[in-house]
């Protein structure tokens, strides 16, 4: 499966990395808040950390290695299955994950400029690579309660 899940993987990668280009060179500069909808504006930030700024202390190449570490793994689940939905999932969770990689490797941080709110709540600003991998991990598991439900049926 990896014809399907390698260019699902750069066309995640190349997106996102497109929508940062954008906003790093030509929404966001000079950095502002431009507001969108009454839920949602586009914001510069950069997250040294993992999810929502976790490990932020930890030195860079430990995530560097990890991201790496990981999406390795992931290649090798996209080449050894035969599922076309998880060929897809995982191709969205690379392309996502070496998004993220590329910007911390080239800046330190990752590009972060989504931003919904609901009154006054603010989720955590992130990005297109962001919602490739979210997207990847839903489609795995919807087809894991799929599975689990044509299992019921046999």
């Amino acid at each position: 499966m990896l014809r399907l899940g390698l260019p699902i993987a750069f066309g995640g990668f190349f997106f996102d990395q497109a929508t940062k280009w954008w906003v790093l060179n030509h929404a966001m500069n000079p950095p502002q808040v431009i507001p969108v909808t009454g839920f949602f504006n586009l914001v510069l930030g950069f997250n040294t950390g993992v999810s929502f700024g976790l490990f932020g202390q930890a030195p860079a190449w430990t995530l560097v290695a990890f991201t790496l570490t990981i999406v390795a793994g992931l290649l090798v689940w996209i080449k050894r299955t035969d599922s076309r939905l998880t060929a897809c999932a995982l191709g969205l969770i690379v392309g996502g994950a070496l998004g993220n990689l590329l910007d911390r490797l080239r800046q330190g941080a990752v590009t972060d400029f989504l931003d919904f709110y609901v009154g006054s709540y603010h989720w955590p600003t992130f990005n297109v690579a962001d919602v490739a991998i979210v997207c990847g991990v839903g489609l795995l598991l919807v087809e894991s309660v799929l599975a689990r439900g044509e299992a019921k049926t046999t």
